[in-house]
């Protein structure tokens, strides 16, 4: 998957857990709902300082809107080898 197809779907997937419609993130990260909107739908990508209010009003790192379940699942096995190790 394209990372912009990851970010896009990351950030819907996050939202939805939040229970934050596109206006409640927008109000968040100091934005307008039509923008949100159109990062969703992959019209427009966000800048650096807005992908970091977008995380911020997430409440999860930035790091994580670029993340597939591959490589959570890689960081998991990762942290469980580590701790096997100790």
């Amino acid at each position: 998957m394209e990372l912009k197809d990851v970010f896009i779907k990351n950030l819907k997937d996050y939202r939805k857990k939040e229970k934050l419609s596109q206006m409640q993130l927008a109000e968040k990260c100091d934005s307008s709902t039509s923008y949100i909107g159109e990062i969703e739908i992959g019209k427009k990508f966000p800048s650096i300082n807005m992908i970091q209010k977008i995380a911020t009003a997430l409440r999860i790192k930035p790091f994580q809107l670029f993340m597939e379940n591959e490589d959570y699942d890689f960081l998991n096995n990762q942290n469980k080898e580590k701790k096997s190790i100790l």
